[in-house]
């Protein structure tokens, strides 16, 4: 974890920045997602991350605790200052800051944020907690959904889900996954590249299931990466790369296939098609601003793909010629990638997965329509939810009767889900993601 070692005023500085970018997320209005560390100095900016994504993914005890420490709620308008004291809580219990600065600096980032009545409260507050933080622990952890970092809802659908592997999943969801890279086979190989990173002084482990995959042992800034910035190789989990192992059989041995990525942006599994085959791809995106990034993805990496922006639950972006082969990642509620985004666990609904359900199916009948038939269709998602994954699968194929189930069953990763297969997320391995892949009859 990021060490401390700025002066007092840096030091504030970054905590009342963190808070800050905490207040969306605490309020239900926002999340993390293009968290901005640049208003800190360079230096203190892993320590921000540190504190913003580390108290997303305790923030049930967070709160909890505040709760007991407080001794009445802070007003709306002051959310800020509730975001400070959590970051204080999970700085004295997470983080190996000295409790001097994690207790004084806190309190002090109060006058940096104009408030500084809330000096004495915070202070007060962490110093309590330094006294009794068994004692008030304890306490807040009868209730499973503290003591387990997830709010309860998110452990009822968890258990009904996966009743024998739920805690599991839970477990790895409050823990930062893995640094993962996939290394650009048409530039390098990956044993190449794994010599490469060890004269960097970086070391890797090759992935399990994914050919091109290497997990970094210690997670570092891409720029320190050789021949990021070349195009040599990518950071990408090794689930979302188990999409070219289940296209290969059908596209290697077809140069200039037609491929349609629906939902691609930000361009990493447009990207990996493309450097592992020779195929015409093109892919669309509802999201401008993301599909921006696909490009400069592709850009990076010296490939070429039709981009275009448009809506796949419609057709009026298709030209009429069908697709060899569709790859829907479809929009879903993050449910496998929690620990890469912790402020899942507070944003999402219940309502919000049954919409996205509803997106989903939107999404598979309309796309259905441009396989050209023999064609094959590979759906995905990052979610462990049956709503989204199995359950939105039967229901396709229920209404389909010209789709046929080829997942394969002989594979090292996953386990069987109704038409596809699952993987849960692995602590130090892949994310949760789901694949099923349908073929159309002629």
């Amino acid at each position: 974890m990021p060490q401390d070692n700025s002066p007092n005023s840096n030091g504030q500085a970054v905590r009342a920045a963190a808070a800050r970018a905490l207040v969306p997320v605490i309020t239900d209005q926002g999340s993390l997602s293009g968290l901005d560390t640049s208003q800190v100095a360079s230096r203190d900016r892993g320590l921000m991350r540190a504190l913003c994504y580390g108290a997303c993914r305790t923030l049930p005890r967070l709160e909890a605790l505040a709760s007991e420490l407080l001794r009445s709620p802070f007003k709306t308008r002051d959310a800020d200052i509730q975001a400070l004291l959590l970051i204080g809580i999970y700085q004295l219990l997470y983080l190996r800051v000295p409790a001097h600065a994690a207790v004084g600096e806190t309190a002090g980032a109060a006058r940096v944020l104009d408030k500084p009545w809330a000096t004495r409260v915070i202070n007060g507050c962490l110093r309590r907690l330094q006294r009794e933080a068994s004692e008030l622990q304890a306490k807040v952890d009868s209730d499973p959904s503290v003591a387990m970092l997830h709010p309860g809802w998110w452990l009822k659908w968890l258990r009904r889900a996966w009743p024998n592997d739920w805690q599991e999943i839970a477990i790895a969801n409050n823990q930062p996954g893995p640094m993962t890279l996939r290394v650009n086979r048409r530039r390098i190989d990956r044993e190449a590249y794994r010599e490469r990173l060890v004269s960097a002084g970086l070391d890797a482990r090759l992935c399990l299931h994914a050919p091109d995959g290497l997990t970094l042992v210690e997670s570092c800034d891409v720029d320190t990466l050789p021949g990021f910035h070349d195009g040599l190789v990518s950071v990408q989990d090794e689930a979302p790369q188990l999409a070219v192992e289940l296209l290969g059989p059908l596209l290697a041995p077809r140069p200039g296939a037609k491929v349609l990525d629906a939902c691609c942006a930000p361009g990493g599994k447009t990207a990996h098609l493309l450097e592992a085959f020779d195929v015409d791809m093109t892919a669309i995106d509802s999201d401008a601003t993301r599909l921006e990034r696909a490009e400069q993805t592709l850009a990076r990496l010296d490939l070429s793909a039709r981009l275009l922006h448009g809506d796949a639950t419609e057709r009026s972006w298709w030209d009429g010629t069908e697709f060899d082969v569709i790859l829907l990642d479809a929009p879903c509620s993050g449910s496998g990638v929690i620990r890469r985004h912790p402020d899942i666990k507070r944003l999402r609904q219940p309502e919000d997965i049954r919409e996205l359900a509803k997106l989903q199916a939107r999404l598979l009948d309309s796309l259905w329509q441009t396989l050209a038939p023999g064609g094959t269709l590979l759906y995905a998602t990052c979610s462990v939810l049956p709503e989204e994954n199995a359950d939105q699968i039967a229901a396709f194929l229920e209404r389909t009767p010209e789709a046929q189930v080829t997942t394969p069953e002989q594979v090292a990763w996953g386990r069987p889900a109704g038409a596809g297969r699952q993987l849960l997320p692995v602590e130090d391995g892949h994310d949760g993601f789901f694949y099923a892949r349908l073929n159309r009859r002629a």
